[in-house]
């Protein structure tokens, strides 16, 4: 299991997703690949509204790993909240961390997950340093103490 050593975290987004009758398994729960996809989309939105997404000649962010640890089954019909954070940024990533709560119950915490998000040069396939509007647009977010409430950039 991949330890998560931040210590400090920063709610950047938050989205409500529909738990679709697709998405569960034999088991009746939803399938633990779904999990990942909840966290992918929900990831995507944010980078996609911070303007964090490849580049003119192809950089941009690429998943080194993910994780994700299920704390209780969900299960169709419902709605999953995913609250999506992120640490400090280092020279070429950032860690994001995701919590994923049953809107329809109580916004009880169901898993919870993250993933590396490290700059990558299209060229060479190896990491580079972040841009600089990137670092800029991370540095200015700011520490939330809310509970389930995104700050806005």
């Amino acid at each position: 299991m991949i330890e998560n050593k931040v210590t400090e975290k920063k709610l950047v987004y938050t989205v409500t997703i529909p738990i679709r009758w697709g998405d569960m398994d034999a088991m009746g729960h939803v399938n633990n690949t779904v999990y990942f996809r909840y966290m992918e989309q929900a990831r995507i939105e944010w980078l996609s509204m911070m303007g964090c997404l490849p580049d003119e000649a192809g950089n941009g962010p690429v998943i080194v790993n993910a994780y994700c640890t299920f704390k209780k089954p969900l299960k169709y019909p419902g709605q999953v909240e995913v609250c999506t954070y992120i640490g400090a940024a280092g020279r070429s990533s950032f860690e994001t961390m995701q919590e994923m709560r049953s809107v329809g119950d109580g916004y009880a915490l169901y898993a919870e997950g993250g993933a590396k998000v490290v700059w990558v040069s299209a060229e060479t396939g190896k990491s580079e340093t972040l841009p600089e509007a990137i670092k800029q647009k991370l540095s200015e977010i700011k520490v939330s103490k809310r509970k389930n409430k995104a700050v806005k950039v």
